[in-house]
């Protein structure tokens, strides 16, 4: 299992601890999830949570070009979290090597984008084309998840991009109106159906909760023991330990 490391440069993120600003705050949040255990840095400039600003491409870039240069001069690999194709563009002219596609990969001009430079695409689950208004899943989450990966690994394998996706099963993208006991158990059912996407043949890469809760620590727990190869975290240190424990607990 490899490590994404998060970093926000998106001012309204809830982890204040994960925001940065500048280069050289970037160097220093960077640096130590690389001492937590990261292997990788994950990128972001807009929020995705209920409430954040939605933000132009040019003031996103301003937010995120600082930070990325700060990140790229630690050696370490950063994937650009963004839903916008010019944001994404001058994020990989600049060194990134990774598109974590905010918008599922969804718009031509990101598909035409990721299939031109050969990258390794994020792609997260999402119903409907915008996080901002993700509908009600309906049904069983899982198998709703795996459908629709099924549809749009076809799509994207016909524009050359389908054998270099990291599937993300979406957790961030549920529908926003849900009370947490709603979101808790939609996360339950996404994090326990996971083997579905075995199928694929394609590497599992899953955002784990960062809140330092019961509930939250479960959910970490029922993530971890689907064995992903990748996880996007906040507390690196954290994951790799509770993972090591899962992995060495005596089989019942």
């Amino acid at each position: 299992m490899e490590i994404f490391g998060v970093v926000n440069a998106s001012p309204d993120s809830k982890a204040e601890f994960s925001v940065v600003r500048t280069c050289a705050e970037a160097v220093s949040r960077g640096s130590e999830l690389i001492d937590a255990g990261a292997d990788y840095f994950d990128l972001g400039g807009e929020g995705s949570t209920l409430g954040s600003e939605e933000v132009s491409a040019q003031d996103e870039w301003q937010r995120v070009s600082g930070p990325l240069r700060g990140l790229l001069s630690l050696g370490t690999e950063v994937a650009i979290d963004t839903r916008k194709p010019e944001v994404a563009r001058r994020a990989l002219d600049a060194g990134a090597t990774v598109l974590n596609a905010g918008d599922a990969l969804q718009s031509p001009e990101m598909v035409e984008l990721a299939a031109e430079r050969g990258v390794t695409v994020v792609l997260p689950f999402m119903l409907g084309r915008d996080f901002r208004s993700v509908r009600d899943v309906g049904g069983d989450p899982a198998a709703v998840m795996s459908d629709w990966f099924g549809h749009h690994i076809e799509r994207l394998r016909r524009s050359g991009v389908g054998q270099r996706l990291l599937l993300d099963c979406g957790v961030g993208f549920g529908p926003h109106d849900m009370t947490w006991p709603q979101r808790a158990a939609y996360q339950r059912a996404i994090y326990g159906g996971l083997d579905q996407l075995r199928r694929f043949n394609l590497p599992l890469y899953v955002p784990v909760p960062w809140l330092q809760t019961p509930d939250r620590l479960e959910l970490l727990d029922l993530a971890l023991a689907q064995n992903p190869d990748y996880v996007r975290a906040h507390h690196p240190a954290q994951v790799r330990q509770r993972h090591a424990a899962l992995n060495s607990a005596p089989s019942l």
